[in-house]
Protein backbone atom coordinates (compact mmCIF):
# COMPACT_ATOMS: atom_id res chain seq x y z
CA UNK A 1 0.00 0.00 0.00
CA UNK A 2 1.17 3.72 -0.67
CA UNK A 3 2.53 6.18 1.92
CA UNK A 4 0.32 9.47 2.06
CA UNK A 5 2.27 12.64 3.59
CA UNK A 6 -0.87 14.62 5.70
CA UNK A 7 -1.22 17.77 7.39
CA UNK A 8 -4.26 18.05 9.66
CA UNK A 9 -4.62 19.87 13.31
CA UNK A 10 -5.96 18.55 16.47
CA UNK A 11 -8.95 20.37 18.75
CA UNK A 12 -6.42 22.68 20.07
CA UNK A 13 -5.71 23.72 16.29
CA UNK A 14 -2.08 22.86 16.79
CA UNK A 15 -0.71 21.97 13.23
CA UNK A 16 0.32 17.76 13.01
CA UNK A 17 1.85 16.61 9.74
CA UNK A 18 3.04 12.83 9.31
CA UNK A 19 2.53 9.87 7.10
CA UNK A 20 -0.24 6.72 6.89
CA UNK A 21 0.04 3.94 4.87
CA UNK A 22 -3.22 3.54 3.22
CA UNK A 23 -5.04 2.24 0.14
CA UNK A 24 -6.79 5.83 -1.03
CA UNK A 25 -6.89 9.38 0.60
CA UNK A 26 -10.63 8.82 1.81
CA UNK A 27 -9.03 6.35 4.00
CA UNK A 28 -6.48 8.57 5.45
CA UNK A 29 -9.75 10.64 6.11
CA UNK A 30 -10.86 7.88 8.09
CA UNK A 31 -8.01 7.07 9.88
CA UNK A 32 -7.12 10.63 11.00
CA UNK A 33 -11.38 11.30 11.66
CA UNK A 34 -11.02 8.23 14.42
CA UNK A 35 -7.68 10.32 16.09
CA UNK A 36 -9.86 13.38 16.43
CA UNK A 37 -7.86 15.16 13.93
CA UNK A 38 -8.84 17.00 10.66
CA UNK A 39 -6.97 16.96 7.72
CA UNK A 40 -5.93 19.73 5.86
CA UNK A 41 -3.81 18.21 2.94
CA UNK A 42 -3.46 14.64 1.71
CA UNK A 43 -0.80 13.52 -0.77
CA UNK A 44 0.20 10.89 -2.12
CA UNK A 45 3.88 9.87 -1.44
CA UNK A 46 5.79 7.50 -3.50
CA UNK A 47 5.59 5.07 -0.30
CA UNK A 48 8.22 3.80 1.61
CA UNK A 49 8.51 0.39 0.72
CA UNK A 50 10.74 -1.29 3.75
CA UNK A 51 13.99 -2.32 2.11
CA UNK A 52 13.75 -5.72 3.50
CA UNK A 53 13.37 -8.41 1.16
CA UNK A 54 12.26 -12.31 1.21
CA UNK A 55 9.87 -14.55 2.79
CA UNK A 56 9.83 -16.26 6.23
CA UNK A 57 8.53 -19.78 6.94
CA UNK A 58 5.07 -20.02 8.05
CA UNK A 59 6.01 -22.38 11.17
CA UNK A 60 8.40 -19.40 12.15
CA UNK A 61 5.09 -16.94 11.64
CA UNK A 62 3.14 -19.20 14.18
CA UNK A 63 5.85 -19.05 16.42
CA UNK A 64 6.01 -15.02 15.92
CA UNK A 65 2.70 -14.71 16.61
CA UNK A 66 1.75 -16.73 19.46
CA UNK A 67 5.13 -15.71 21.22
CA UNK A 68 4.10 -11.90 20.87
CA UNK A 69 0.46 -12.51 22.50
CA UNK A 70 2.05 -14.48 25.01
CA UNK A 71 3.80 -11.11 25.63
CA UNK A 72 1.31 -8.41 25.50
CA UNK A 73 -1.36 -10.68 27.66
CA UNK A 74 1.48 -11.23 30.39
CA UNK A 75 1.72 -7.22 30.70
CA UNK A 76 5.10 -6.80 28.15
CA UNK A 77 5.05 -3.21 26.13
CA UNK A 78 4.59 -3.54 22.52
CA UNK A 79 8.01 -1.41 22.18
CA UNK A 80 9.46 -4.25 24.55
CA UNK A 81 8.02 -7.14 22.84
CA UNK A 82 8.81 -6.29 19.54
CA UNK A 83 12.59 -6.02 20.38
CA UNK A 84 12.70 -9.22 22.09
CA UNK A 85 11.01 -11.00 19.03
CA UNK A 86 13.50 -9.20 17.20
CA UNK A 87 16.56 -10.27 19.18
CA UNK A 88 14.97 -14.04 19.71
CA UNK A 89 14.11 -14.42 15.89
CA UNK A 90 15.76 -17.29 14.07
CA UNK A 91 15.34 -15.46 10.65
CA UNK A 92 16.91 -12.52 9.59
CA UNK A 93 14.48 -11.36 6.89
CA UNK A 94 12.12 -11.59 10.14
CA UNK A 95 14.10 -9.68 12.61
CA UNK A 96 15.11 -7.11 10.02
CA UNK A 97 11.88 -6.42 9.45
CA UNK A 98 10.59 -6.34 13.05
CA UNK A 99 13.30 -3.75 13.87
CA UNK A 100 11.71 -1.70 11.20
CA UNK A 101 8.40 -2.20 12.52
CA UNK A 102 9.63 -0.72 15.99
CA UNK A 103 11.23 1.94 15.05
CA UNK A 104 8.11 3.06 13.29
CA UNK A 105 5.95 2.36 16.01
CA UNK A 106 7.66 4.64 18.05
CA UNK A 107 7.61 7.30 15.49
CA UNK A 108 3.82 6.89 15.91
CA UNK A 109 2.90 4.55 13.46
CA UNK A 110 0.31 2.32 14.13
CA UNK A 111 1.37 -1.92 14.49
CA UNK A 112 -1.07 -2.75 11.90
CA UNK A 113 0.05 -0.12 9.37
CA UNK A 114 4.16 -0.84 10.04
CA UNK A 115 3.02 -4.49 9.19
CA UNK A 116 1.50 -3.15 6.14
CA UNK A 117 4.84 -2.03 4.89
CA UNK A 118 5.79 -6.29 4.34
CA UNK A 119 3.40 -7.75 2.54
CA UNK A 120 5.60 -10.94 1.89
CA UNK A 121 5.91 -11.54 5.51
CA UNK A 122 2.47 -10.13 6.96
CA UNK A 123 -0.63 -10.70 4.54
CA UNK A 124 -3.64 -9.10 4.26
CA UNK A 125 -5.88 -10.87 6.89
CA UNK A 126 -2.92 -10.77 9.91
CA UNK A 127 -2.64 -6.78 9.46
CA UNK A 128 -6.19 -6.41 8.83
CA UNK A 129 -6.87 -8.41 12.24
CA UNK A 130 -3.87 -6.97 14.17
CA UNK A 131 -5.32 -3.24 13.04
CA UNK A 132 -8.97 -4.71 14.57
CA UNK A 133 -7.59 -6.01 17.97
CA UNK A 134 -5.61 -2.50 18.06
CA UNK A 135 -8.29 -0.32 17.36
CA UNK A 136 -10.54 -2.89 19.79
CA UNK A 137 -8.63 -3.53 22.23
CA UNK A 138 -8.09 -7.56 22.18
CA UNK A 139 -4.95 -7.03 20.15
CA UNK A 140 -3.50 -10.19 21.95
CA UNK A 141 -6.79 -12.84 21.33
CA UNK A 142 -6.40 -11.33 17.60
CA UNK A 143 -2.58 -12.81 17.66
CA UNK A 144 -3.48 -15.90 18.92
CA UNK A 145 -5.98 -15.85 16.05
CA UNK A 146 -3.71 -15.43 13.53
CA UNK A 147 -1.46 -17.83 14.94
CA UNK A 148 -4.04 -20.52 14.69
CA UNK A 149 -5.00 -19.69 11.19
CA UNK A 150 -1.72 -19.87 9.74
CA UNK A 151 -0.33 -23.09 11.71
CA UNK A 152 -3.92 -24.46 9.72
CA UNK A 153 -2.77 -23.22 7.01
CA UNK A 154 0.72 -24.96 7.12
CA UNK A 155 -1.07 -28.45 8.28
CA UNK A 156 -3.08 -28.30 4.76
CA UNK A 157 -0.67 -27.36 2.96
CA UNK A 158 1.62 -30.15 4.34
CA UNK A 159 -1.27 -32.83 3.74
CA UNK A 160 -1.73 -31.44 0.25
CA UNK A 161 2.17 -31.74 -0.63
CA UNK A 162 2.45 -34.94 1.18
CA UNK A 163 -0.73 -36.35 -0.79
CA UNK A 164 0.73 -35.65 -4.22
CA UNK A 165 4.39 -36.63 -3.43
CA UNK A 166 4.33 -40.38 -3.97
CA UNK A 167 2.41 -39.95 -7.68
CA UNK A 168 5.12 -37.66 -8.83
CA UNK A 169 7.45 -39.85 -7.07
CA UNK A 170 6.14 -42.27 -10.00
CA UNK A 171 6.07 -39.49 -12.34
CA UNK A 172 9.77 -39.15 -12.22
CA UNK A 173 10.49 -42.74 -12.07
CA UNK A 174 8.50 -43.15 -14.90
CA UNK A 175 10.22 -40.40 -17.14
CA UNK A 176 13.59 -41.50 -16.06
CA UNK A 177 12.77 -45.23 -17.79
CA UNK A 178 11.31 -44.30 -21.20
CA UNK A 179 14.46 -41.70 -21.66
CA UNK A 180 16.78 -44.35 -20.40
CA UNK A 181 14.86 -47.05 -23.26
CA UNK A 182 14.60 -44.59 -25.89
CA UNK A 183 18.30 -43.12 -25.81
CA UNK A 184 20.24 -46.78 -24.57
CA UNK A 185 18.15 -49.37 -25.57
CA UNK A 186 15.76 -48.95 -28.82
CA UNK A 187 18.79 -47.65 -31.12
CA UNK A 188 20.53 -51.07 -30.83
CA UNK A 189 17.40 -52.56 -33.03
CA UNK A 190 17.51 -50.04 -35.63
CA UNK A 191 20.20 -51.43 -37.49
CA UNK A 192 18.49 -55.06 -37.72
CA UNK A 193 15.29 -53.91 -39.20
CA UNK A 194 16.97 -51.89 -42.21
CA UNK A 195 15.82 -55.06 -44.62
CA UNK A 196 12.53 -54.70 -43.96
CA UNK A 197 12.13 -50.87 -43.82
CA UNK A 198 13.96 -51.41 -47.88
CA UNK A 199 11.23 -53.98 -48.13
CA UNK A 200 8.17 -51.45 -46.72
CA UNK A 201 7.15 -54.33 -44.25
CA UNK A 202 8.17 -52.52 -41.04
CA UNK A 203 5.21 -51.60 -39.04
CA UNK A 204 4.31 -48.26 -38.53
CA UNK A 205 4.16 -48.67 -34.74
CA UNK A 206 8.07 -49.43 -34.32
CA UNK A 207 9.26 -47.07 -37.41
CA UNK A 208 7.44 -44.18 -34.87
CA UNK A 209 9.29 -45.54 -31.88
CA UNK A 210 12.69 -45.09 -34.11
CA UNK A 211 12.14 -41.93 -35.04
CA UNK A 212 11.49 -40.61 -31.66
CA UNK A 213 14.28 -42.53 -30.48
CA UNK A 214 16.79 -40.60 -33.21
CA UNK A 215 15.60 -37.58 -32.35
CA UNK A 216 15.75 -38.26 -28.55
CA UNK A 217 20.00 -39.38 -29.11
CA UNK A 218 20.33 -37.06 -31.60
CA UNK A 219 18.62 -33.74 -31.08
CA UNK A 220 18.63 -33.97 -27.30
CA UNK A 221 20.08 -30.27 -26.72
CA UNK A 222 17.10 -29.40 -29.48
CA UNK A 223 14.45 -30.93 -26.87
CA UNK A 224 15.95 -29.79 -23.27
CA UNK A 225 15.96 -26.34 -25.43
CA UNK A 226 12.25 -26.54 -26.21
CA UNK A 227 11.29 -27.57 -22.75
CA UNK A 228 13.37 -24.60 -21.47
CA UNK A 229 11.75 -22.47 -23.33
CA UNK A 230 8.33 -23.77 -22.14
CA UNK A 231 9.17 -23.76 -19.04
CA UNK A 232 10.61 -19.94 -19.02
CA UNK A 233 7.33 -19.33 -21.03
CA UNK A 234 5.02 -20.50 -18.54
CA UNK A 235 6.71 -18.98 -15.62
CA UNK A 236 6.89 -15.26 -17.37
CA UNK A 237 3.10 -15.86 -18.63
CA UNK A 238 1.88 -17.40 -14.93
CA UNK A 239 3.52 -13.76 -13.34
CA UNK A 240 0.65 -11.98 -15.32
CA UNK A 241 -2.71 -11.33 -14.23
CA UNK A 242 -4.09 -12.81 -17.24
CA UNK A 243 -1.71 -15.72 -16.73
CA UNK A 244 -2.60 -16.48 -13.13
CA UNK A 245 -6.21 -16.20 -13.81
CA UNK A 246 -5.96 -18.67 -16.58
CA UNK A 247 -4.49 -20.79 -14.16
CA UNK A 248 -6.53 -20.31 -11.18
CA UNK A 249 -9.73 -21.50 -13.93
CA UNK A 250 -7.86 -24.59 -15.25
CA UNK A 251 -7.39 -25.42 -11.24
CA UNK A 252 -10.93 -25.76 -10.69
CA UNK A 253 -12.17 -26.72 -14.37
CA UNK A 254 -9.31 -30.28 -14.08
CA UNK A 255 -11.19 -33.25 -14.25
CA UNK A 256 -10.91 -34.91 -10.70
CA UNK A 257 -8.60 -32.32 -8.90
CA UNK A 258 -10.87 -29.10 -9.92
CA UNK A 259 -13.43 -30.03 -6.80
CA UNK A 260 -10.58 -30.45 -4.62
CA UNK A 261 -8.99 -27.29 -5.55
CA UNK A 262 -12.37 -25.09 -5.50
CA UNK A 263 -13.29 -26.82 -1.94
CA UNK A 264 -10.14 -25.72 -0.67
CA UNK A 265 -10.56 -22.30 -1.73
CA UNK A 266 -13.92 -21.93 -0.58
CA UNK A 267 -12.62 -23.87 3.20
CA UNK A 268 -9.56 -20.53 3.23
CA UNK A 269 -12.43 -18.03 2.23
CA UNK A 270 -14.37 -19.23 4.85
CA UNK A 271 -11.99 -19.73 7.94
CA UNK A 272 -10.50 -16.01 7.23
CA UNK A 273 -14.21 -14.21 6.96
CA UNK A 274 -15.28 -16.32 9.99
CA UNK A 275 -12.01 -15.24 11.91
CA UNK A 276 -12.21 -11.53 10.54
CA UNK A 277 -15.74 -11.67 12.23
CA UNK A 278 -15.64 -12.78 14.63
CA UNK A 279 -12.66 -10.02 15.75
CA UNK A 280 -14.62 -6.93 15.17
CA UNK A 281 -13.97 -6.69 11.40
CA UNK A 282 -17.12 -5.38 8.97
CA UNK A 283 -18.14 -7.69 6.80
CA UNK A 284 -17.50 -6.03 3.97
CA UNK A 285 -14.28 -5.21 4.83
CA UNK A 286 -13.84 -8.75 6.03
CA UNK A 287 -14.84 -10.21 2.54
CA UNK A 288 -12.23 -7.82 0.90
CA UNK A 289 -9.84 -9.51 2.76
CA UNK A 290 -10.60 -12.77 2.80
CA UNK A 291 -11.43 -12.92 -0.95
CA UNK A 292 -7.75 -12.37 -1.55
CA UNK A 293 -7.22 -14.98 1.28
CA UNK A 294 -9.03 -18.01 -1.19
CA UNK A 295 -5.98 -18.00 -3.77
CA UNK A 296 -8.51 -18.37 -6.68
CA UNK A 297 -9.18 -15.26 -8.77
CA UNK A 298 -12.16 -17.03 -10.13
CA UNK A 299 -13.43 -17.25 -6.90
CA UNK A 300 -12.28 -14.26 -5.70
CA UNK A 301 -14.06 -12.12 -8.60
CA UNK A 302 -17.07 -14.40 -7.44
CA UNK A 303 -16.82 -12.87 -4.00
CA UNK A 304 -16.64 -9.24 -5.43
CA UNK A 305 -19.61 -9.61 -7.28
CA UNK A 306 -21.12 -11.03 -3.87
CA UNK A 307 -20.01 -7.84 -1.87
CA UNK A 308 -21.37 -5.70 -4.05
CA UNK A 309 -25.30 -7.26 -3.92
CA UNK A 310 -24.50 -7.39 -0.17
CA UNK A 311 -23.83 -3.64 -0.01
CA UNK A 312 -26.59 -2.79 -1.96
CA UNK A 313 -28.56 -4.69 1.06
CA UNK A 314 -28.89 -8.16 0.57
CA UNK A 315 -27.98 -10.88 2.89
CA UNK A 316 -24.72 -12.58 1.86
CA UNK A 317 -26.52 -16.47 0.98
CA UNK A 318 -28.22 -15.50 -2.07
CA UNK A 319 -25.23 -13.72 -4.36
CA UNK A 320 -22.73 -16.59 -3.03
CA UNK A 321 -25.55 -19.19 -4.09
CA UNK A 322 -25.97 -17.19 -7.49
CA UNK A 323 -22.03 -17.03 -8.32
CA UNK A 324 -22.45 -20.99 -8.58
CA UNK A 325 -19.04 -21.71 -7.05
CA UNK A 326 -20.43 -22.49 -3.47
CA UNK A 327 -21.68 -25.71 -2.94
CA UNK A 328 -25.65 -25.78 -1.90
CA UNK A 329 -25.17 -27.41 1.38
CA UNK A 330 -23.05 -24.36 2.88
CA UNK A 331 -25.29 -21.68 1.16
CA UNK A 332 -27.37 -23.00 3.23
CA UNK A 333 -25.67 -23.11 6.46
CA UNK A 334 -24.56 -19.61 5.82
CA UNK A 335 -28.48 -19.07 5.02
CA UNK A 336 -29.32 -19.70 8.76
CA UNK A 337 -26.18 -18.45 10.45
CA UNK A 338 -27.48 -15.10 9.00
CA UNK A 339 -30.61 -15.62 10.28
CA UNK A 340 -29.29 -16.45 13.93
CA UNK A 341 -26.66 -14.27 14.43
CA UNK A 342 -24.13 -16.69 13.91
CA UNK A 343 -22.22 -16.14 10.88
CA UNK A 344 -18.59 -16.12 12.20
CA UNK A 345 -18.94 -19.41 14.06
CA UNK A 346 -21.08 -21.59 11.17
CA UNK A 347 -17.83 -19.96 8.95
CA UNK A 348 -15.59 -21.16 10.87
CA UNK A 349 -17.29 -24.81 11.44
CA UNK A 350 -18.07 -24.79 7.63
CA UNK A 351 -14.00 -24.38 7.14
CA UNK A 352 -13.52 -27.38 9.07
CA UNK A 353 -16.26 -29.20 7.74
CA UNK A 354 -15.33 -28.32 4.05
CA UNK A 355 -11.14 -29.45 4.59
CA UNK A 356 -12.09 -33.27 6.62
CA UNK A 357 -14.20 -33.89 3.44
CA UNK A 358 -11.58 -32.42 0.82
CA UNK A 359 -8.97 -34.51 2.06
CA UNK A 360 -10.92 -37.47 2.27
CA UNK A 361 -11.74 -36.83 -1.35
CA UNK A 362 -8.09 -35.89 -2.27
CA UNK A 363 -7.11 -39.32 -0.75
CA UNK A 364 -8.83 -41.21 -2.91
CA UNK A 365 -8.04 -39.50 -5.96
CA UNK A 366 -4.63 -40.23 -4.99
CA UNK A 367 -5.10 -43.87 -4.28
CA UNK A 368 -6.91 -44.04 -7.76
CA UNK A 369 -4.03 -42.14 -9.22
CA UNK A 370 -1.19 -44.61 -8.23
CA UNK A 371 -2.52 -47.77 -10.28
CA UNK A 372 -3.86 -45.43 -13.40
CA UNK A 373 0.05 -43.96 -13.38
CA UNK A 374 1.45 -47.32 -12.83
CA UNK A 375 -0.93 -48.70 -15.55
CA UNK A 376 0.62 -46.03 -17.93
CA UNK A 377 4.21 -46.64 -17.26
CA UNK A 378 3.27 -50.52 -17.70
CA UNK A 379 1.49 -49.22 -21.62
CA UNK A 380 4.41 -47.45 -22.27
CA UNK A 381 7.04 -49.90 -21.71
CA UNK A 382 4.69 -52.99 -23.56
CA UNK A 383 4.49 -50.68 -26.11
CA UNK A 384 8.22 -50.46 -27.20
CA UNK A 385 8.35 -53.94 -26.12
CA UNK A 386 5.85 -54.45 -28.84
CA UNK A 387 7.06 -52.24 -31.20
CA UNK A 388 10.72 -54.10 -31.47
CA UNK A 389 9.67 -57.69 -30.91
CA UNK A 390 6.94 -58.02 -33.50
CA UNK A 391 9.00 -57.06 -36.31
CA UNK A 392 11.42 -59.61 -35.15
CA UNK A 393 9.00 -62.46 -34.53
CA UNK A 394 7.33 -61.45 -38.00
CA UNK A 395 11.19 -61.72 -39.67
CA UNK A 396 12.22 -65.08 -37.53
CA UNK A 397 9.04 -66.49 -39.20
CA UNK A 398 9.50 -65.98 -42.68
CA UNK A 399 12.84 -68.08 -42.50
Amino acid sequence: MPDFAYTARDFSGKKITGTITANSEREVASQLGAKSLFPISIQAGKGTQAKVTGRVSGSKMVSFYSQMGTLLRSGVPLLRALTILSQQSGSGVLQAALADVKSRVEEGESLGDAFARYPRIFNDMAVNMVRAGSEGGFLEDALDRVAMFVELQEELKGKTIGAMAYPMFIMSVGSIIVTVLLVYFVPKFDPLFNSMRERGSLPAATEFLLAISRITQSYWWVVLMLLAGVVLFLIQFLKTENGKRTFDRIKIKTPMLGSVFLSLAVSRFCRVLGTLLANGVPLLKSMDISRMAAGNRILAESIAAASEEVMAGQRLAKPLDQCGHFPKTVVEMISVAEESNTLDKVLVQISENLEKTTFRRLEIIVRLLEPIMLLLLAAIVMFVVLALMVPVLNSSSTF
